[in-house]
C-alpha cells in the first residue's frame, strides 16, 4: 500500500492481527506499570512514616541549634504519630553527620539538620566528601538565628554610628569579640567590618562567657554574638545592644534596630537552620515532611519557644531552601576570602 497524500509515497505497512495484539499488549503493560507507580507513590505518602525518624545534628547537645531541633522534633512527633529523634554527631565542618545522611537509605527515615554552616564550609575546606547543593534534597527551613552587636552598659557608645566613628578615628585600635574563626559570629563581624569600611580587630574566643568577661574588663569595645545567650543580659541592662543582624527587627527585642537601619545599609547576617534528606528520597515523602515542618514551626507554642531562644521561626518550600543555600554559599565565600581565613 502506498502512503497517503503528502507522505512522499513512503510505503505504509498495515497492521496484521498478530502485530496489533502485540502493540495493544505493550500499551496495556505500560498503562498498568504507570498505574502501579502512581499507586505506590500514593501508598508511600499514606503510610509514611511507619517507623521512627532520625535527624542527624552536626552539633553537640545543649546549644541553640540542638534545643531548636528538639523543640521542632517534639512537635513533629505529635503530628506524624512517630518518634522524631535528634542524634548529635558533632565534628569540624559538620562532615560526620552530613556524610552519614548522604550515604543513608533515601527512605525519609534519616534526615539532616541543614544549616548555614553547610554554606560556609564550602569556602573553609579544601575539599568535602559531598556537595551540599547537589547531594541532598532540601525540605524546609526551620528558623533564623539572629545575632546582636553589643557593648557594655558603661560603654560611651550609644549607637552603631558611635562605634563606627570611633573605629574610623582609631583604625586598628578597637577590638570586637566573637567566637573562633570561621564561626557564624566571626564572619558576621568580618562582614560588618567590610560593609562599614572599618579597620578593627576581630578577636576570637572559645565561649560566650569569656567574651562577656573581656567586654566588661574593657579588653573589648564590642562583641557580636548569637542572640540567645545575650537576651538575658540585654533585658537586665548589664549589656547594651546597639543592633541586631536580621534584615528586620526581632520580635523579642522590638526596640533594637537592625544594623541596616542603624548605619550599615544592606547588612544582614543570620544563621539559618532547616532539614534536608538524601538524594533520591521519594517526592511524596519530601512533600509530606515539608507540610509537617511548616505546620510545626507555625504552631504558636513552638514560635514562642523559639523566640525565647532568639530564633525567628520560619518554614519554606524546598525550592526556597535550595535557593537560600546557593545564595549564602556565594555571599560567605566573598567574606571568607576578604578576611583571608585559611582553608582547612
Amino acid at each position: 500500500m502506498t502512503g497517503r497524500k503528502g507522505s512522499r509515497n513512503i510505503p505504509v505497512q498495515e497492521e496484521g492481527p498478530v502485530e496489533g495484539k502485540i502493540l495493544r499488549s505493550k500499551a496495556m503493560g505500560w498503562i498498568c506499570g504507570l498505574a502501579l507507580l502512581l499507586s505506590a507513590a500514593g501508598a508511600c505518602a499514606q503510610t509514611y512514616p511507619a517507623q521512627p525518624i532520625r535527624i542527624l545534628l552536626p552539633y553537640g547537645a545543649g546549644g541553640v541549634a540542638d534545643i531548636t531541633a528538639r523543640v521542632v522534633a517534639q512537635k513533629l512527633s505529635q503530628q506524624l504519630g512517630q518518634q522524631v529523634l535528634i542524634e548529635n554527631r558533632p565534628s569540624a565542618g559538620q562532615v560526620v553527620a552530613t556524610e552519614a545522611v548522604m550515604k543513608a537509605e533515601p527512605d525519609g527515615y534519616t534526615l539532616l539538620w541543614f544549616n548555614q554552616g553547610h554554606a560556609v564550609s564550602v569556602s573553609l575546606f579544601n575539599s568535602l566528601p559531598y556537595d551540599p547543593a547537589k547531594d541532598f534534597l532540601p525540605i524546609s527551613t526551620v528558623g533564623f538565628f539572629g545575632m546582636a552587636l553589643v557593648v557594655d552598659a558603661r560603654s560611651p557608645y550609644k549607637s552603631v554610628n558611635d562605634l563606627i566613628a570611633a573605629a574610623k578615628a582609631s583604625p586598628g585600635k578597637l577590638n570586637v569579640g566573637t567566637t573562633s574563626p570561621g564561626g557564624t559570629q566571626y564572619i558576621a563581624a568580618e562582614l560588618f567590618k567590610s560593609m562599614a569600611g572599618l579597620d578593627f580587630q576581630t578577636v576570637p574566643f572559645k565561649t560566650t562567657p569569656l567574651i562577656i568577661t573581656s567586654l566588661k574588663g574593657n579588653d573589648l569595645q564590642a562583641m557580636l554574638e548569637i542572640l540567645a545567650p545575650m537576651v538575658p543580659h540585654i533585658k537586665s541592662g548589664s549589656l547594651r545592644a546597639l543592633a541586631v543582624t536580621f534584615d528586620h527587627r526581632f520580635a523579642g527585642l522590638p526596640d533594637i534596630p537592625t544594623l541596616a537601619e542603624a548605619g550599615v545599609p544592606g547588612y544582614e547576617a543570620s544563621a539559618w537552620n532547616g532539614v534536608a534528606a538524601p538524594l533520591k528520597t521519594p517526592k511524596a515523602v519530601i512533600e509530606r515532611l515539608n507540610r509537617e515542618i511548616n505546620a510545626s514551626v507555625a504552631a504558636p507554642e513552638v514560635r514562642q519557644r523559639l523566640q525565647d531562644l532568639g530564633v525567628d521561626a520560619q518554614g519554606s518550600t524546598p525550592e526556597a531552601l535550595h535557593a537560600l543555600l546557593v545564595s549564602e554559599t556565594a555571599k560567605w565565600k566573598k567574606v571568607v576570602e576578604a578576611a583571608k581565613i585559611p582553608k582547612q
